[in-house]
């Protein structure tokens, strides 16, 4: 068979699959149909859209499939947001929330992740994206206030660094939890001065880095 008849049935048996799990918005759908997610995987894998995470440039790995999106459907985008992202990667993640809001502002400390997604971004007509070499600790107070932040790392305690940065009601999404043991990723919403907390499930990330990589 070949590769794109594939990605076509391999694509078509995920989005039954999100079907099954009550995942249908429409919108969010459509974004997985036009952002093929082969451009952002290593040439080794075989099912684009297996729910394993993938190796990538740098050491750092992508999310699978199915946790993917629903990363992007727990942020519960609206068409005239502007999103906070830290931690570019491949640009999968970037590209679907790119489809689903007005603006997404990509932070990543690897030069060589970067320029890839931007690439890759270009490759399939995402355009409302701003990338920059920045490890993002300390988010991005000029660009704020954000309607939905979204860091692929993890902090030791409830980061609230961000909360000057969201709009009130605004959503951040993190893991909370100590390097090397089981996190909670969770969905902190901004009420007033504070975030009221929900959890969505155990993860294990790394820890957010500081600093931009000096070689890659």
């Amino acid at each position: 068979m070949r590769p794109e008849a594939r990605d076509r049935e391999d694509l078509a048996a995920f989005l039954l699959s999100l079907r099954t799990r009550r995942i249908a918005d429409p919108k969010l759908l459509e974004a997985i149909e036009t952002v093929p997610r082969r451009f952002f995987l290593p040439d080794s894998i075989e099912n684009a859209y297996d729910d394993r995470s993938a190796p990538i440039d740098c050491g750092e790995t992508m999310p699978g499939a199915l946790f993917a999106v629903r990363l992007v459907a727990a942020l519960e985008i609206e068409a005239d947001q502007n999103i906070l992202e830290i931690g570019t990667g491949s640009g999968y993640v970037t590209a679907l929330m790119a489809r689903l809001c007005a603006h997404v502002t990509s932070f990543d400390r690897y030069r060589r992740l970067i320029e890839a997604a931007s690439r890759r971004l270009k490759l399939v007509g995402v355009s409302n994206v701003s990338l920059f070499r920045e490890d993002g600790s300390d988010g991005f107070a000029a660009g704020a206030p954000f309607d939905r932040v979204i860091v692929h790392a993890a902090f030791p305690a409830v980061p609230r660094l961000f909360l000057d940065q969201i709009r009130p009601h605004g959503v951040l999404i993190c893991a909370l939890g100590e390097a090397g043991q089981e996190q909670a990723l969770v969905r902190l919403r901004k009420v007033g001065s504070r975030f009221e907390r929900e959890d969505l499930g155990p993860v294990r990330y790394q820890p957010l880095a500081f600093g931009t990589a000096e070689v890659l």
